[in-house]
């Protein structure tokens, strides 16, 4: 793969990190810049990991993963977007703080980088540099993931309750969209 094919495929496997980020932004209220950048963070790491993974084992991977992967993927958005619609009318203020512990990272991290696996091993089939590749990947899926935070961020005007319930039928549509692909 030359550098156009990776810089497109980079910003196809990012897509789905701008949609969760968006989805994010949407409803922080509270240290947005370090949890924009940590966000941001864990999408790119994952994004940049996940290929290299799976260029490394690409049989054993794409044997085991990929029977599974809409299934993991679509439960793991539909359970982060079921939990944003119940805080959503959660009474508890502290309840409706934004999942941006570390479980979540992981998880939103996995949700949107396992697309990035089949990646991988289209990567070992081409001779591509996977060192380069990862990097581009990783990278775009920061800048896609930042920008996504700060779009959301925009439509703060809204009241919190129908933020908090765009943001999970965001992540259900994604759900759903991985499912049917």
């Amino acid at each position: 793969m030359n550098l156009i094919d990776i810089l497109i495929l980079s910003f196809a496997l990012s897509i789905d990190c701008l949609i969760v980020s968006f989805s994010q932004g949407l409803v922080f209220t509270k240290n947005r810049i370090k949890n924009s950048i940590r966000l941001a963070m864990t999408m790119g790491l994952f994004q940049g990991i996940m290929p290299w993974l799976s260029y490394m084992g690409a049989d054993m991977v794409e044997n085991y993963i990929k029977p599974y992967e809409k299934i993991v993927v679509c439960t793991i958005f539909i359970i982060l977007g079921i939990k944003f619609i119940i805080e959503a009318f959660s009474e508890n203020e502290k309840e409706k703080i934004c999942c941006i512990n570390w479980k979540c990272l992981i998880l939103f991290g996995l949700a949107t980088s396992i697309d990035a696996l089949g990646a991988g091993i289209t990567l070992s089939l081409t001779d591509t540099s996977i060192l380069f590749a990862s990097i581009i990947i990783g990278s775009a899926s920061f800048i896609m993931s930042e920008s996504g935070f700060w779009l959301g961020n925009i439509f703060k005007r809204l009241p919190y309750k129908g933020l908090s319930i765009l943001g999970g039928l965001i992540l259900i549509f994604l759900a759903i969209k991985s499912i049917s692909i």
